[in-house]
């Protein structure tokens, strides 16, 4: 009995998930609120990967908005200049990002704390100078133009509606994978190397390899990712891929809460509701330029670092846990009766 209710509980955000993204285009229907939702599910792809990493595996990466531009430019390039199908592109660009993943992971996944986070920025550096660098391919700084819409085997995904369901789904089986990853063997270890690598490794666990099969995952989801914005903005642009798009889902992923996966969910929504609201009404009170989107972030970033170190979906927890307590009659029990050591 105890276990069914625990296995409940633990579907029970997904439920929750299922209908919000039933509801969320009835009444949010214009298609620039669909845009953006589409956005927060391309986003929440990236930040599930991010979580896993971050959150349980305890690694910082600011790179991931290279394994995000790598998906996204190689979909991009297969599909405009050699004619290949969305879909296989998106494959390929998996496979391709998987294997850069593993080369770069196994060197920098030996690093520690700020060494590794310097290292991923440096990976991001990189990518960006290739992708300017590539004219030929890329389109250099004008950036890659005329990338067809999504098609899944042979049926085209046209217009904001379709393709917000086509993302939001992607996002619901990567939730539940992720779900019963960290539910898993490898997510106890996961854990165990998050609190102590050290006590981890004297259990006789090949951390590096947990820490690099992780770290390729997280970057496949962002790739993924990438491949989903390539075919639904139909145009690529060598900054949306810089390193300060890293550091921008690593905020998501900080203020939503690295645990459990759904605070990644939470975070890309409150995070891009919040720049889009910056972007559009900010200017309406002050003559601003574009940097006011990274002073807000690094102020919300501050905030939360101060009142709310472990984001908001773990605050929110605690305060529905103290408001079940304070309903519970005097004696902690369900009627009144102690509880077992009270």
């Amino acid at each position: 009995m105890k276990k069914q209710t625990l296995y409940a509980s633990r579907l029970k955000p997904l439920f929750i998930l299922m209908a919000l993204i039933v509801l969320a285009p009835v009444l949010f229907h214009s298609p620039y609120y669909l845009t953006v939702l589409v956005l927060i599910g391309i986003y929440s792809i990236i930040t599930l990967g991010l979580s896993l990493l971050m959150g349980y595996a305890g690694q910082i990466s600011l790179g991931h908005a290279a394994f995000f531009g790598i998906g996204a430019y190689t979909s991009g390039i297969l599909t405009v200049k050699y004619g290949v199908a969305p879909l296989a592109a998106m494959l390929a660009g998996i496979l391709l990002t998987g294997l850069i993943a593993f080369a770069v992971g196994i060197p920098t996944l030996k690093l520690k704390e700020h060494f590794l986070a310097l290292a991923t920025i440096g990976f991001n550096i990189i990518v960006y100078i290739v992708i300017l660098g590539m004219y030929d391919l890329t389109g250099g700084a004008s950036g890659l133009t005329g990338i067809p819409k999504f098609s899944v085997f042979g049926f085209d995904i046209r217009g904001e509606w379709n393709y917000y369901f086509l993302v939001w789904g992607i996002v619901l089986l990567l939730a539940s994978f992720c779900i019963n990853l960290v539910q898993s063997h490898i997510g106890r270890v996961l854990r165990g190397i998050h609190d102590s690598e050290i006590a981890t490794l004297t259990q006789g666990i090949d951390v590096l390899k947990y820490k690099l099969q992780i770290f390729v995952l997280s970057a496949v989801f962002a790739s993924a990712a990438g491949s989903l914005y390539a075919h639904f903005m139909n145009f690529l642009a060598p900054g949306t891929f810089y390193v300060l798009a890293s550091i921008q889902l690593l905020i998501m992923v900080v203020v939503g809460g690295a645990q459990p996966i759904w605070g990644a969910i939470l975070g890309a929504f409150v995070m891009t509701v919040l720049a889009e609201g910056v972007r559009h009404y900010v200017p309406m009170v002050m003559d601003v330029g574009g940097e006011i989107e990274i002073i807000t972030y690094g102020l919300l970033l501050v905030l939360v670092m101060m009142f709310m170190p472990k984001g908001l979906l773990p605050m929110i927890g605690a305060i529905q846990e103290r408001f079940r307590r304070r309903k519970l009659p005097e004696g902690g029990g369900p009627h009144g009766q102690r509880t077992v050591g009270s």
